[in-house]
């Protein structure tokens, strides 16, 4: 019983982590730094370039723009719940579009798939 509930409570920390991810591009410095591998100095990196330069277009533009993280790095963080660039605006337009009801004949929105 004890290994089931165990593997009960494993599964929703699994879970909760994976529907977590935080925006580069809208992140606070708090959000950056419950990114496994994003401490202080790197949050406050990310947040002076992205304040001087704008939002970060995707992670390639990420890694080129803070110094130290490069794409494996970027990769990483991706891994931990890091999102990047325009996969995020497409899928919150989806979300956005699957809230507005369609009118009739209008096309439909396409369906994004976006890797983690």
């Amino acid at each position: 019983m004890f290994r089931k509930v165990l593997a009960a409570a494993a599964l929703l920390a699994v879970l909760s982590h994976a529907f977590a991810a935080v925006d580069v591009n809208t992140a606070n410095e708090d959000a950056l730094r419950g990114i496994k591998g994003v401490g202080p100095a790197r949050a406050k990196a990310i947040l002076d370039e992205r304040s001087a330069h704008g939002p970060y277009k995707d992670a390639s533009d990420l890694g080129k723009r803070v110094k130290g993280l490069g794409g494996h790095t970027v990769e990483r963080l991706q891994a931990e719940g890091l999102a990047v660039g325009p996969a995020n605006a497409q899928a919150g337009q989806a979300k956005v579009a699957q809230a507005t009801p369609a009118k009739a004949g209008a096309p439909q929105p396409a369906t994004v798939a976006v890797k983690k």
